[in-house]
């Protein structure tokens, strides 16, 4: 493990008899991209904005580079940068006009044409944010958030809303933060993104963190099955007896089998067709993901 950047402990928020977030802990090393994965609701923004010295906490502690936030919330501002899931901006400033606002309420502001080449937004730089697309006001917020240089990047929710070409886009701008030695701390609800992008991923649920491991452990500890589905023309063979299978299930014309060993599970298949026991046309194998390892933890899958 590396140095840690960011150390939350029992970090507790409650609205009346809702508590949205409940003892979480955990910790962040510098340089890493660190994801909160969870449905809406289950106390990522909130436990983000507690972090960023934007909501007082109810009990625990948050310290973001050397810095107790409750103590110094503006010395952890200063350090900090910030990509809310819902930015706020004038529609009638240009891009470049609402870099150069932002960074007048910064210590130190880095010069706006440089975010916006880093967030390739030279051809938008004196259009007006009214006139920006879904993914130009996302990288807008990102620019906003790098107008101070920050060591460590908070984003919330980064890519809601976007067509899949510019969440894409926006991932490999995402990425390349580690390269230039930022700390990055995420919120998501696309499993795909938090396994994209991801050193180590939080899922939570109900305001509890309940698992946190790199995404390649989690999937390795809570979803070992790998699924293999077939759509079946004829015939009929024992799915559940088949090697490897250790659950049967027909959805939507097809059968899906989980295997803790589908390379057997594949070859007992292809086998019963040339034995004329089975007829398929489409056979695919896929790996589990952070939704399963989801489904696994809370019973439920990460959209419901």
């Amino acid at each position: 493990m590396g140095q840690v950047i960011v150390d939350v402990q029992n970090l507790f928020k409650r609205y009346g008899a809702i508590t949205a977030v409940d003892r979480v802990s955990f910790q962040v090393d510098r340089g890493e991209i660190f994801g909160i994965l969870g449905p809406n609701g289950a106390g990522k923004t909130t436990t983000l904005e507690m972090i960023e010295g934007l909501r007082v906490p109810d009990g625990g502690t948050a310290v973001v580079d050397g810095i107790d936030v409750r103590r110094d919330p503006r010395g952890v501002r200063a350090r900090i940068g910030v990509q809310l899931q819902e930015a706020a901006f004038f529609d009638r400033l240009t891009v470049e006009e609402t870099l150069q606002l932002f960074g007048s309420y910064q210590r130190t502001m880095v010069a706006p044409e440089t975010v916006i080449d880093r967030l390739q937004l030279q051809d938008k730089r004196r259009s007006w944010v009214m006139n920006l697309s879904g993914g130009q006001r996302q990288r807008l917020s990102i620019a906003v958030a790098l107008i101070n240089d920050p060591r460590i990047v908070f984003l919330d929710e980064p890519t809601t809303g976007l067509d899949p070409q510019a969440r894409r886009n926006l991932w490999e701008v995402i990425a390349s933060f580690r390269g230039e030695g930022r700390t990055v701390v995420l919120t998501t609800h696309y499993m795909e993104e938090a396994q994209r992008l991801c050193d180590r991923v939080a899922i939570m649920d109900h305001g509890r963190i309940v698992a946190l491991d790199t995404p390649r452990t989690l999937i390795r500890t809570h979803a070992p099955r790998t699924t293999v589905a077939l759509t079946v023309l004829e015939g009929e063979v024992g799915y559940a007896s088949l090697p490897g299978v250790r659950h049967v299930e027909v959805a939507n014309g097809e059968v899906v089998l989980s295997s803790t060993d589908p390379m057997q599970t594949v070859y007992a298949l292809m086998e019963s067709s040339r034995a004329g026991q089975i007829g398929f046309h489409q056979l695919r194998v896929e790996d589990a993901t952070l939704e399963d390892v989801f489904l696994h933890l809370t019973g439920r899958r990460l959209r419901e």
